[in-house]
């Protein structure tokens, strides 16, 4: 399995974050993904005929994410995570567009063995970096606003539970095959790669809606763990039944809907774009009606339907 190994410094210097170049390489992954979980579903139906397009028009393109794409390991020069908080996407692919040809070739032998012949071709590192801004600017842009309130809600969740339970309880579950380790070890995935050593370096965190999970470096100082968001944040607002709408408003049966299962106002507020303040005052007055129940969880307070919420919701009939 593969292992980060750490030590005290490393952790308290580590953070969780976002990065525009990441997301897009996650809504990459997964309109090229045969499998894909039901809370993307419909994202990716949306978006993936143009993808398909695009790839058609751009065989270079496409022979190279063949490439890039391997079973355990993609080349590096997709996944460098960014080198300082908050930058743009063009900001963030300045590092991949100054690698020549010879150093893309290079990371893709190691992902999938000797590069086919179509990339032979010169201009890798821009036709790369030409797929990565048309999914950007087609797939991701336009709803980046709604992504990073649920990715920044992710972390706010995160740092909270490194709070109140340490580093176990903030990785354990963060992805597939990430948890911690005793004795300074961070397990980051289950393949039997080596362990990699990066005490003295920096260490991120970056959540994205990914499919899966996967590890990162910008050598020699920065390393990542890339992690997806839960499915319940990372899908879009469901419809919801009319008659409920008109009984409560829609902002109350918003945050009605949402409260089948446990949770903080923090990540009601990603999943509806609603203000903290309008969704406190919404929830006072759905816990007064009786339609919802709370109780605290170390320093959040957790919200869900009473059965009464339910069975109203349920009197609602389907959207």
């Amino acid at each position: 399995m593969g292992e980060f190994i750490v030590d005290a410094d490393v952790m308290a210097r580590a953070r969780f974050g976002t990065s525009q170049l990441t997301e897009t390489l996650a809504a990459l992954v997964l309109l090229r993904s045969p499998q894909v979980p039901p809370w993307h579903r419909a994202w990716v139906d949306a978006h993936a005929p143009a993808f398909r397009e695009r790839l058609d028009a751009d065989p270079v393109g496409a022979a190279l994410l063949r490439a890039a794409f391997g079973p355990t390991w993609t080349a590096d020069f997709l996944t460098v995570p960014p080198a300082a908080p908050d930058l743009t996407l063009d900001e963030e692919l300045a590092y991949l567009e100054s690698l020549d040809d010879d150093a893309v070739r290079a990371d893709l032998e190691v992902a999938t063995g000797p590069p086919a012949r179509e990339l032979t071709a010169a201009g890798l590192a821009a036709t790369a970096a030409g797929l990565l801004r048309w999914t950007w600017e087609t797939t991701v842009r336009d709803e980046w606003p709604r992504r990073l309130r649920v990715l920044r809600a992710d972390v706010v969740a995160r740092t909270a539970r490194l709070s109140s339970g340490g580093w176990s309880a903030a990785v354990d579950g963060i992805g597939p095959g990430v948890r911690w380790l005793a004795h300074g070890r961070l397990q980051v995935n289950a393949h039997p790669y080596p362990p990699r050593d990066v005490r003295g370096r920096d260490l991120l965190f970056i959540a994205a809606h990914s499919r899966g999970s996967w590890v990162s470096w910008r050598l020699p100082d920065t390393y990542a763990v890339v992690y997806p968001v839960t499915g319940v944040l990372a899908a879009g607002p469901a419809p919801l039944p009319g008659a409920l709408v008109r009984l409560l408003g829609r902002n109350r049966a918003r945050l009605l809907a949402a409260l089948d299962a446990p949770g903080s106002t923090t990540a009601l507020v990603a999943r509806t774009g609603l203000p903290l303040g309008s969704v406190g005052g919404h929830l006072r007055v759905l816990l007064d009606a009786g339609l919802l129940e709370r109780r605290r969880s170390g320093r959040e307070v957790l919200y869900w339907r009473s059965a009464a919420g339910q069975a109203l919701l349920d009197a609602a009939g389907d959207p």
